[in-house]
């Protein structure tokens, strides 16, 4: 989507259609200031039927009163309770409006007081525009109709291209992530994944390095190798890595869990709803979309991104229930549910990147427990930290980007529901007791000291039926994760 700054005045601004948000109760024409007196009638008019209540829309013509050909009044609520989550959400609308009417271009007019600071606003309209474009048609013949470009007008325009290109980036970096995730299971096995990640090595000039079935088993990650052995197609571990910090920096290492379909092997599903098991890669993609956007805003980081991809399947191979298997970290696990899976790669994977890389902190992504839906439902992910202050930064940033995240408690009580009588741990707790907490704990045995945060993206990662309908977030994968890093990464400079 082509976005820019103008410093036209909305009066004497040449569009196709030109957008102004509307208050509710006061009916304010927020930045619209005065136009051509013909108008008033029909904007009155117009107020009187939208009411300012969020999403409410009225377009009306302007028979060539002033240079645009149509205006367009978007409800946004009542002023003082505006958030930038609202301005994604109008964006979005608006942006979905102006396609459907076949326009190709639209201006959109920032005002000059505003409870929102201008960086703020400019960056939840560029995100809420262009996410809101996004559609999965890949598989369709008929595509969707074409994406209009925005001008967005603002009296002083000093510094606000540089403000939409960065939201345009990061935006980009979601999109990226939405369109791996969206890929059906017979295009996107583990191969798959690694050629998404050498690609990014050509165009975004980052180090990647791809262990092979046969690596991984000669270097001993045994989670990998236990839950990819069902499958023809074979595991793989990928490493890609943005050093552009100071050469002495420890870097950030963060982790995604990429199952590209999971059955759940001989535990196998219930069939209702395991067609949805192709986002079982979510956490994957979004470390893509991340070290996409990283690189690209050129943040001055040292930033490594692993993700252990495997398909698990009930394949004459497979691991079973009652198995033991000894992870990366020497750790051994009793596999008392195979469907139990992506924690046995997410461990093999931190406690790798704990040890070659050293890192100031860990952070991993995965769609890891329903009882993470159970407990939080489908807009909130869990969060657990062995680090007080990492999960406050990410608390912080999740307020930032309304990426909403909730802090769990991990505690010696659920490290001992995972306690096994015949080896080290096993890899589910007493029934269905703190089904997420006593999963992170289980990863939480694969750290030693670094500060480490996982966060559960089960209910967050793909639109499911309880999810709340946000114009910016279309059916399908939403990208959940990428934005609150980005602005966790950003905040470390």
């Amino acid at each position: 989507m082509k976005i820019k700054a103008d410093n036209t005045k909305p009066n004497k601004k040449k569009t196709q259609i030109l957008c102004s948000l509307v208050s509710e109760k006061s009916n304010e024409l927020i930045g619209l200031g005065k136009l051509n007196p013909k108008l008033n009638g029909a904007l009155k008019q117009s107020l009187k039927e939208i009411k300012g209540k969020i999403g409410d829309l009225s377009i009306i013509q302007t028979f060539g009163t002033i240079p645009a050909n149509k205006i367009l009044l978007e409800g946004i609520g009542p002023k003082n309770k505006i958030t930038t989550d609202i301005l994604r959400m109008v964006s979005g609308n608006i942006s979905q409006k102006v396609r459907s009417l076949g326009i190709s271009e639209f201006s959109l007019i920032v005002p000059e007081k505003f409870p929102i600071d201008v960086k703020s606003f400019v960056t939840a309209v560029v995100e809420g525009a262009t996410l809101s474009m996004y559609s999965f048609n890949k598989y369709k013949n008929e595509k969707s109709q074409q994406t209009p470009s925005l001008s967005i007008l603002i009296s002083n325009p000093h510094k606000i291209q540089e403000i939409i290109s960065k939201a345009q980036i990061v935006s980009e970096g979601v999109l990226f992530a939405r369109s791996i995730a969206n890929l059906p299971p017979n295009d996107c096995p583990p191969d798959q994944l690694v050629r998404f990640a050498k690609a990014m090595v050509r165009k975004n000039k980052l180090i990647c390095k791809v262990f092979s079935k046969k690596e991984i088993k000669q270097k001993k990650f045994g989670g990998i190798t236990a839950v990819g052995q069902g499958s023809v197609n074979e595991p793989k571990l990928i490493v890609l890595e943005h050093l552009k910090g100071k050469r002495n920096d420890k870097p950030i290492v963060i982790v995604g869990k990429a199952v590209t379909f999971d059955t759940g092997g001989i535990s196998l599903k219930p069939s209702d709803k395991m067609d949805e098991m192709k986002f079982d890669k979510c956490g994957g993609c979004t470390v893509l979309g991340i070290m996409k956007a990283v690189s690209e805003l050129k943040l001055p980081i040292n930033l490594v991104g692993i993700i252990p991809s495997v398909e698990n399947m009930p394949g004459r191979e497979s691991y079973r229930p009652g198995d033991i298997v000894r992870l990366y970290s020497g750790k051994t696990a009793e596999i008392l549910n195979t469907d139990a899976e992506g924690r046995l790669i997410l461990a093999d994977a931190l406690s790798y990147g704990e040890k070659k890389y050293s890192p100031s902190v860990l952070i991993d992504f995965a769609t890891l427990t329903g009882a993470c839906i159970v407990a939080l439902g489908n807009n909130v992910a869990g969060l657990v930290s062995n680090d007080k202050k990492l999960a406050n930064n990410i608390l912080n940033s999740s307020e930032k980007t309304s990426e909403e995240v909730w802090e769990l408690p991990l505690n010696q009580d659920y490290m001992d529901m995972i306690k096994s009588n015949v080896a080290d741990m096993k890899n589910i707790g007493k029934g269905r007791a703190a089904g997420t907490i006593t999963a992170a704990a289980f990863l939480a045995n694969a750290i030693n000291n670094t500060p480490w945060a996982h966060i559960d993206i089960a209910g967050t990662a793909w639109t499911q039926d309880a999810t709340k309908k946000k114009s910016y977030n279309p059916k399908g994968a939403t990208g959940f994760g990428v934005r609150l890093v980005i602005d966790f990464l950003s905040r470390l400079n």
